[in-house]
């Protein structure tokens, strides 16, 4: 079926001694008439930063933005947070760069949500577009994931004891690194109610399926909030890779499948050779598309973005 729209996208990051990422990117519109996906990879971030603070040395950023109401707000999202985060991130000598950096995030979605809603309301008619925002940051070693709304992080580790398998092959693990915020969620349906706003049918005054989000700016008075959640994790040397995702892999995949998928890519017996890439990169974004496509032979008819960051040391 032709209702796809395919990117291909190797990038590197290599600092000495640290985890080497790279990212991968696959999109398909499936059975949409608008692609209202956005994503953005940086594997190097450090353009897009002032100055880094004393205690690191390399800063990687990839996001993924699934809209709603149109593609507006993801574009604007995917054009804008990441120059926000430069602009906010830490720097020189920092004493606890991880509580800054966190901060960092949450002003950094704040200011991009308030802009957008700023433009959103000057334009006529009002923009009425909201988008979803799932962003892996790593600085270093340390991965921060944050996130509105329903697309996710998930993390493929090695099980380093083998997991007890019989024939000796290492088990993976897959980590959820982000929380999914719908209204049916008891403290987001909490929130929204007492902001004076109802769910019904699953969705926020019976019609937006997320509670947290960029844009959206008829549903903030009913308690839609663009705070992330936040989640921090340190890489190990057991750790294979990390999808992001928007909702339209994950309604016809689980986490553990979508893992597991990835994998079984990944051990394919031969691979086509080609041209500037290593035998893992072609293998990494064999899986990347692969994954992305079966989604839609799968029935998923909503948008996929797909970012596939391998990790290697």
């Amino acid at each position: 079926m032709d209702l796809l729209c395919v990117c291909v996208c190797v990038c590197v990051c290599v600092c000495a001694g640290l985890p080497v990422l790279r990212g991968y990117v696959a999109a398909r519109r499936g059975e949409r008439e608008e692609m209202q996906d956005a994503h953005v990879t940086l594997p190097d971030m450090s353009s897009c930063v002032s100055a880094l603070p004393c205690q690191a040395s390399c800063v990687s950023y990839f996001a993924v933005f699934d809209g709603h109401g149109g593609a507006r707000a993801s574009r604007f999202a995917a054009e804008n947070l990441h120059h926000n985060l430069g602009k906010k991130f830490p720097s020189g000598e920092t004493e606890n760069l991880d509580k800054l950096i966190k901060k960092c995030l949450l002003d950094t979605f704040r200011q991009t949500d308030e802009d957008f809603l700023k433009k959103a309301s000057s334009q006529k008619p009002v923009w009425k577009d909201g988008s979803t925002a799932t962003c892996l940051l790593v600085v270093d070693d340390m991965v921060y994931v944050a996130n509105l709304g329903d697309s996710r992080a998930v993390m493929c580790r090695m099980d380093a004891a083998g997991g007890g398998a019989a024939d000796g092959q290492r088990k993976a693990l897959t980590l959820a690194l982000s929380k999914e915020h719908n209204p049916t969620i008891y403290e987001e349906r909490m929130r929204i109610q007492r902001a004076g706003g109802t769910v019904r049918d699953g969705r926020v005054l019976g019609v937006l399926e997320v509670s947290r989000s960029i844009g959206d700016g008829q549903y903030k008075r009913c308690g839609v909030i663009s705070t992330p959640d936040l989640r921090r994790c340190q890489l190990t040397a057991n750790d294979r890779f990390i999808i992001l995702a928007c909702d339209g892999l994950f309604k016809v995949f689980s986490a553990d499948e979508a893992v597991k998928f990835v994998l079984s890519v990944l051990q394919e017996g031969s691979v086509e050779q080609r041209s500037g890439l290593t035998e893992e990169e072609v293998r990494f974004e064999a899986a990347c598309q692969q994954l992305a496509s079966e989604a839609v032979r799968r029935g998923c008819a909503d948008n996929v973005t797909v970012i596939l960051v391998s990790i290697g040391y």
